[in-house]
């Protein structure tokens, strides 16, 4: 069975039947160029019932994002390993017009959160193509370092390395993402300059 985790505006379950169509008009865009994409129909439909095996062969995978109050779908974010990755990365993707609200960021950190407490991982990596400045930026915003010594999957994307549990608790990490999430969740709030995820 697959938790569910709620947060302040979100609520992350696993991939249903019903949130395909999202996941697939993401996939088959041009949003989704650093993922492998665009993907054609079948490919799309195979990364999608990969999405949901990942959980029964791994014990973990990508959750749905969901607004709490509308239930629409928003993206995705969760744990990733599929066969050939050197080791368990923290993933995204928000669905094209979504971006720039903070989503990826608060799901990321509750999904990254429930990995930590809940299934005792010591840590994780993003891997990240090197044009892809927003999840850089959003890997960096989530204290997450470029580790140059870590394997790649192909040699052609970088590897971010988040903080370990006990940093994560002993820093003020933690504080700073709660605090920019309470932004965000702030209807006056209005980011202003480059949108981020």
């Amino acid at each position: 069975m697959i938790p569910v985790i709620e947060t302040q505006r979100l609520v992350l379950r696993g991939p249903e039947p019903e949130d395909y169509p999202d996941f697939k008009a993401t996939f088959s865009s041009y949003r989704s160029r650093f993922m492998g994409g665009p993907l054609n129909k079948y490919e799309a439909w195979m990364l999608y019932a990969a999405e949901i095996g990942h959980w029964n062969i791994r014990g973990y995978g990508m959750w749905m994002i969901h607004d709490r109050d509308s239930d629409k779908t928003l993206g995705m974010a969760g744990g990733w390993s599929p066969a050939g990755w050197p080791e368990r990365e923290l993933a995204w993707i928000i669905w094209p017009g979504e971006a720039g609200k903070g989503y990826a960021l608060e799901a990321t950190h509750a999904a990254r959160d429930f990995f930590y407490t809940q299934q005792g991982w010591d840590g994780a990596v993003s891997y990240i193509d090197p044009k892809n400045l927003d999840s850089i930026r959003l890997a960096e915003r989530l204290g997450a370092k470029k580790d140059h010594e870590a394997a790649t999957i192909d040699g052609n994307d970088a590897v971010y390395r988040h903080p370990s549990p006990a940093r994560l608790r002993d820093g003020q990490l933690a504080d700073g993402i709660a605090l920019e999430i309470n932004h965000y969740c702030d209807p006056l709030f209005k980011p202003k300059g480059f949108p981020v995820d």
